[in-house]
């Protein structure tokens, strides 16, 4: 789901268990956003996941963080009452989900039904309503093609893709080191780890633990506040980031003990020659007149 898309909701829904509930309403049209309009490819957890027009993937903690984004304390639901809603509407044949130990995926059943395209309305309509809405949306595309050369669109990136994810993850990382720091542009960032992916062909599970180990640097954490910022330092973390990896697995050297301290340690005996023992008594017969001298001074 794109930030600029839409989804349809159709009126009877007022008829539905859900109207009743302003959370558990406000749940489904988070799922029915989420869902994937075409079969899309992402990363959810470090793990890239294949899904199909109307599933996504999540977990509680994920589908949580999702839900209560922006509101106050006491507003807030928590991962495990979410949850259980969430299988109500799978019992109440709304949707199905299929889990597995890493994460849940998520279908919405009768999709199609729900975003069918409006042409099969319009088909309907007499033929002089349907010429004139014919010519005045080819004026319309016309007018939009001429807007788009002028000002070239730019990428959209869905909820579930990528590099909006690896974004998103990057802007919480900042926001736990400092809840103060200001929301960036995600579409912009998600724009850049496109570019870390294609041009600099960083798989994205590298990129998922690049943001991991320099969040969690005491220096890098205060350095990396951008994705741009992220991409231009790559190189210089992950070298920092290998170094301090074999640093780690490196075993620790051990010095030399001499062999004086070792325990059980006797210095060899030496024998002394009669020279030897000569000159040192001559020494100490010196040093003791020496001695004898100061004592009748004093």
């Amino acid at each position: 789901m794109a930030d600029g898309g839409w989804i349809k909701v159709y009126r009877k829904i007022r008829q539905s268990f859900v109207w009743t509930d302003a959370n558990q309403l406000k749940l489904w049209l988070l799922i029915l956003m989420k869902a994937s309009h075409d079969g899309n490819r992402f990363l959810f957890n470090g793990q890239q996941v294949d899904v199909s027009s109307g599933q996504f993937v999540t977990g509680r903690d994920a589908i949580a963080s999702e839900f209560n984004a922006g509101a106050k304390p006491v507003q807030r639901v928590s991962g495990r009452q979410l949850w259980r809603w969430i299988k109500l509407f799978e019992k109440e044949q709304m949707l199905s989900i299929k889990s597995n130990t890493k994460y849940s995926v998520i279908t919405v059943i009768s999709w199609g039904e729900y975003q069918e395209d409006d042409q099969r309305l319009s088909i309907t309509s007499p033929s002089s309503v349907h010429q004139v809405s014919t010519i005045k949306n080819a004026k319309n595309a016309k007018n939009a093609n001429k807007r788009d050369s002028q000002h070239p669109r730019k990428r959209e990136y869905a909820d579930d893709s990528p590099e909006l994810i690896e974004a998103t993850y990057l802007w919480e990382k900042i926001k736990s080191n400092n809840p103060e720091h200001r929301k960036p542009n995600l579409q912009a960032w998600a724009d850049d780890i496109r570019k870390m992916h294609e041009i600099d062909k960083r798989p994205f599970d590298k990129i998922h633990r690049m943001i991991d180990w320099c969040q969690s640097d005491t220096f890098w954490q205060t350095n990396i506040l951008s994705v741009a910022k992220l991409r231009e330092k790559y190189d210089t973390m992950k070298a920092q980031a290998n170094r301090s990896y074999i640093s780690r697995r490196a075993p620790a050297r051990k010095e030399a003990v001499p062999e004086w301290m070792q325990e059980g340690y006797h210095p060899p005996k030496q024998e002394v020659s009669a020279e030897d023992k000569a000159e040192l008594a001559e020494k100490l017969k010196k040093l003791e007149q020496l001695r004898s001298r100061n004592a009748t001074s004093s």
